[in-house]
């Protein structure tokens, strides 16, 4: 699964019950997924998830990926399948390198504009107000390949700010690797994704 970029959303209700019982009942399997220390860490990630899964550390949820994905015998759709059942959503990913970098990027110039480290965990408001600028970034992209972009249309009636600062971005920088990667479509299908969400997503590169 090297180079792909993964976004989850959470249940904490499902991981204070499922994901906690089934640590309890195969504590020692997944030990070896562990840092250092590893009961001490088991023990702390079985109080985390009685508190609220969105506490887990970055670290300690790949961790948690990790041994899911070995247990599962690495069936992408059943890991997925498992992972949802125990409040782990993985609801989207980016699976080639290039698109990833290209997603990075317009996140990093994001980043830079609003003041705001979106890194590892977001409120869903905040992650889709980014997912508005990348669709308008990319809706430029498009444009200079003679694209129609109805969706920047229809979103830019109601975010002229954030549709100038993103014109503003691109037409400042050299996009020649987000033009011929095309994001376009990933920004609108992760932004129908989450449009309507109201908890935390996160987002996770490579387990």
């Amino acid at each position: 699964m090297a180079e792909e970029l993964y976004f989850i959303k959470t249940n904490p209700v499902a991981a204070k019950i499922n994901l906690y019982n089934k640590l309890c009942c195969e504590e020692s399997s997944v030990l070896q997924y562990l840092d250092d220390d590893k009961k001490t860490s088991l023990e702390l990630i079985k109080k985390k998830l009685q508190e609220d899964v969105n506490s887990l550390s970055k670290q300690e949820l790949l961790n948690l990926l990790e041994w899911f994905n070995a247990k599962y015998n690495s069936d992408y759709e059943e890991v997925k399948t498992q992972l949802f059942v125990h409040g782990i959503d993985l609801f989207y990913e980016i699976q080639t390198s290039a698109k990833v970098e290209s997603f990075q990027q317009i996140l990093s110039d994001y980043e830079k504009y609003s003041h705001q480290n979106l890194e590892y965990i977001s409120d869903a408001e905040k992650f889709n107000q980014f997912l508005i600028y990348g669709i308008f970034y990319t809706g430029f992209a498009n444009q200079e390949k003679g694209e129609e972009n109805v969706f920047v249309d229809y979103l830019k009636l109601d975010h002229k700010n954030l549709y100038a600062v993103a014109e503003g971005e691109f037409h400042s920088k050299n996009n020649d690797l987000i033009v011929k990667e095309n994001i376009y479509n990933n920004f609108i299908d992760l932004y129908d994704s989450t449009k309507f969400y109201k908890g935390s997503i996160i987002k996770l590169q490579d387990f």
